[in-house]
């Protein structure tokens, strides 16, 4: 979360005299509790007022994040806003519908029958990579002990471009980040690149089904058999994490031979995000392990369920059990069909768009959109007067947030736009975006000298 600090001043939010009654006739105080109760509906307009402020959740494509559902589901969101998915034992049908989307989820990731895959619901991806990479870091001490080897300086090995999460998970946890870098036309992790950053102390390889940065898929197959091939030449056995936050809920649906779960046998454990190509509001995530031995028991507890024992494994406690159910309404409701046509029609809009952008003079795509339903382009050599993030600003003044941000290293002089496409970015929508670049093109192409340099390129981060 956000880090805030305290501000000197608190000017009071003014109040519109046509609803101002009582306490809220001088006004409301920003930054400390009003001495008084005020009527409901003069606290629910300020707040809806100030939210009016906030971008278009639509026109937003810089998140993954969803940002449209079925009234229905909004209704049984609603209805399940007060239920604690925590307490197994006060809402046992809301603990039985995760257990049915744990089921699901390693139906649709080949998990085989005889493993017995093993899961939970997260806030989000992000605690779920924390989960995995626990079990990974629990897994790889228990078996250096075993084998009477120092456990000192556990390591893990991914490429810079993954999400942030990783880097707090190597912080928090202790474990080395082993990065490897960008160079060229190679944006992200490959099985040749990963294995010569491995050794003896390191718990794991997080490849990723969706690059933040681009949308590209690492070759998950690809650095498992990298990994298969250090083991047979009797170097470490490895496991490979899948980072498939936003892929995890794409590839099952309209990429079904892409091998990248648990059909790899190195494969340990995935975490996806509920709450991207999930199709559910903010925030839910899952992940799953192969099997139990892929899950040290030591980081389970359990829990009083039903009179009986309920094991669990996560890092908050108390948070609502809405999304959880209205990620099982997505799934009974779309069905493998449903969802096809869903991320289908995503990926075909995102290409849409992506070849409209080619074809327009100053810019150079990437990606196109043919893996994740996300493409990435940047600006020709030539092109000197402005730059992405002049052309993300105009765009800015039409309603569209297209983010511009540099990649990490080594390509750090390299400056993309990204265009995230999710379920609700109509045909049309995508028309209205490709007419509203060409018109920022055409006026930037009439500049006679170079804009100013922009005065923050880090306000966006992955």
């Amino acid at each position: 979360m956000p880090l805030h600090h305290q501000e000197p001043s608190d000017a009071n939010l003014e109040v519109n005299p046509l609803y101002a009654t009582g306490a809220t006739r001088s006004g409301v105080p920003k930054l400390r509790i009003p001495r008084e109760p005020m009527d409901p509906e003069v606290a629910y307009q300020i707040v809806h007022d100030e939210l009016m402020l906030d971008g278009n959740a639509r026109l937003n494509l810089a998140t993954f994040v969803t940002t449209w559902m079925e009234p229905q589901a909004a209704r049984l969101m609603a209805e399940a806003a007060d239920k604690n998915v925590i307490d197994k034992d006060e809402y046992p049908q809301t603990a039985e519908i995760e257990r049915r989307c744990v089921h699901i989820l390693a139906d649709l990731w080949h998990a085989q029958p005889h493993e017995k895959a093993v899961g939970c619901s997260t806030t989000g991806s992000s605690e779920a990579a924390m989960l995995a990479g626990m079990a990974l870091k629990w897994r790889w001490r228990e078996a250096r002990r075993a084998a009477g080897a120092s456990s000192d300086r556990p390591n893990m090995v991914m490429g810079i471009n993954v999400q942030v999460c990783w880097e707090k998970f190597c912080r928090y946890w202790d474990v080395e980040p082993r990065y490897v870098p960008m160079e060229g036309d190679r944006r992200h992790l490959t099985g040749r690149e990963a294995v010569k950053l491995c050794d003896e102390n390191t718990i794991g390889v997080v490849a990723v089904l969706g690059s933040t940065q681009d949308g590209s898929y690492e070759p998950v197959a690809e650095i498992a058999a990298a990994l298969d091939r250090l083991q047979q030449g009797g170097g470490p056995d490895i496991p490979v994490h899948v980072d498939a936050a936003s892929g995890g809920f794409v590839a099952p649906f309209v990429q079904p031979t892409l091998e990248w779960d648990f059909r790899l046998p190195r494969v340990a454990s995935i975490n996806t995000s509920g709450h991207k190509y999930g199709l559910v509001y903010p925030g839910v995530g899952w992940v799953l392990w192969r099997d139990r031995d892929a899950l040290p028991e030591q980081l389970v507890f359990r829990v009083n369920y039903l009179g009986g024992s309920m094991p669990t494994f996560a890092l908050n406690f108390s948070r609502p059990g809405a999304q959880v159910i209205a990620q099982y309404y997505n799934l009974i409701r779309l069905g493998f069909e449903g969802y096809r046509q869903v991320q289908q029609a995503a990926l075909d809009t995102a290409q849409h768009i992506a070849a409209a952008v080619a074809r327009i003079g100053p810019f150079r795509l990437l990606t196109d959109g043919s893996e994740l339903p996300v493409f990435a382009f940047e600006l020709r050599p030539e092109v000197e007067l402005y730059s992405v993030y002049d052309v993300s600003d105009g765009l800015r003044k039409h309603g569209w947030q297209v983010p511009a941000y540099s990649f990490p290293a080594n390509l750090e002089d390299t400056n993309v736009l990204r265009v995230v496409v999710r379920n609700g970015m109509s045909r049309d929508l995508a028309d209205l975006l490709i007419a509203d670049l060409r018109r920022e093109v055409v006026q930037l192409d009439k500049l006679s000298s170079r804009l100013p340099q922009h005065p923050d390129r880090t306000r966006f981060h992955h």
